[in-house]
């Protein structure tokens, strides 16, 4: 049985572009940008991978019709990955070219570990033809990123930097927070000095504290940063750091293929789960 949107709406901001336009808006009104997420994944089937494609420009093309502070973040699952990878590579690379004509940016998502070498790799293809229209998100709790981050900040990649939110074992991630935290730490020194402006994704107050602490110890200016979260976590924090001066960016989901998206934010943390059941009958 499909669960009513009512319990991903903590999450999730609309099943439609339409819906979750206001959320946008009301972002942008207090300086905070957001980059849009169409919810899905692991597309089998090159017709609904075809029509992602088609969706995803249409997305483009509102976010510049509409005059949206946004870029678009996008899962290469849900453009054929898992059906042929160069079949995947051709819709990336259409996408870019209409992110390209449209002056918008493009992130591509970080999905589970099996994904990772395939999602740099294509990275780094797309990122030789359209530089800096493209980007990446690692998650510093993989054995790997530590390598990926050095050879990707060599090019100058815009990297979106995240612990990971996928169920990994130990021989692929770390598993205590305080070595995630250390990790997350290494690699976010490696890209400010590296990279030309990276971006920190975290709800984590050590790791928001210590991006503060550590920019402001460097002479690092506030502008050679971003601060990212997720719609539905921490809003007074990102309008509390707009307000003192440093970029955010919110990433705002949306689409009727919510249920994975949504079921990973429950498994983050307990809390989660009181927040949707203490919301769920809130307007």
């Amino acid at each position: 049985m499909k669960l009513p949107f009512i319990f991903a709406k903590r999450f999730v901001a609309g099943e439609t572009l339409s819906q979750t336009l206001p959320v946008i808006r009301n972002f942008n009104s207090k300086g905070i940008r957001v980059s849009l997420d169409l919810l899905g994944e692991n597309v089998r089937d090159k017709r609904v991978a075809d029509q992602t494609l088609t969706d995803y420009q249409d997305l483009i093309k509102g976010i510049v019709d509409g005059g949206l502070r946004s870029s678009i973040s996008i899962k290469l699952t849900m453009m054929g990955l898992d059906i042929d990878k160069s079949y995947c590579r051709d819709n990336l690379f259409s996408l870019l070219e209409t992110a390209r004509s449209n002056d918008t940016f493009v992130r591509i998502d970080m999905e589970g570990s099996r994904y990772t070498n395939d999602t740099v790799t294509l990275f780094s293809d797309a990122q030789a033809v359209y530089g800096s229209q493209v980007g990446i998100v690692l998650q510093s709790y993989l054995h790997r990123t530590k390598s990926d981050v050095e050879n990707l900040s060599l090019k100058n990649a815009d990297i979106r930097l995240c612990k990971g939110a996928y169920s990994e074992p130990p021989q692929i991630a770390l598993q205590k927070m305080k070595d995630i935290r250390a990790a997350y730490i290494e690699s976010g020194k490696v890209l400010l000095q590296k990279t030309s402006y990276p971006r920190f994704a975290s709800h984590d107050d050590a790791l928001i504290n210590w991006v503060k602490a550590y920019t402001a110890d460097e002479n690092i200016g506030k502008n050679r940063f971003e601060f990212q979260m997720l719609y539905g976590l921490r809003q007074d924090t990102c309008e509390q750091l707009a307000a003192d001066g440093y970029n955010v960016r919110v990433y705002v989901p949306y689409g009727t293929m919510w249920m994975p998206y949504f079921t990973r934010r429950l498994k983050e943390r307990k809390e989660n789960i009181f927040f949707v059941l203490s919301n769920l009958f809130k307007k």
